[in-house]
């Protein structure tokens, strides 16, 4: 290999690293009806979950409802970091013939 390509490599390399840990520095929120905030590094490790004042638990299917909204909201953060993540690094993924090292 000649050492202009090789530059280039290194500093996609670079680039590739420095992209993904901004996304996972990241803190990604996701909310369910306003009752459950769920807040999720780019890692997909849980920041934080903050519950509405409002709601109240009267019956145990109320702490049913509560944990698919944590549920939910988890999953709709964790899709958000997929597509941003998919964003992010496309730009690579046409040097590498089309593999995703980060999936």
């Amino acid at each position: 290999m000649n050492q202009q390509l090789l530059k280039q490599l290194k500093k996609m390399q670079e680039e590739m690293i420095q992209t993904q840990k901004e996304i996972e520095n990241t803190v990604f929120t996701a909310s369910t009806s306003g009752i459950v905030t769920v807040g999720v590094y780019g890692t997909k490790e849980i920041e934080s979950i903050k519950i509405d004042d409002s709601f109240e638990v009267e019956s145990k299917e109320d702490l049913e409802m509560l944990a698919e909204m944590i549920i939910a909201a988890c999953r709709q953060a964790y899709r958000e970091i997929d597509k941003t993540t998919e964003e992010k690094m496309s730009k690579f993924n046409s040097f590498l013939g089309g593999m995703n090292p980060f999936i």
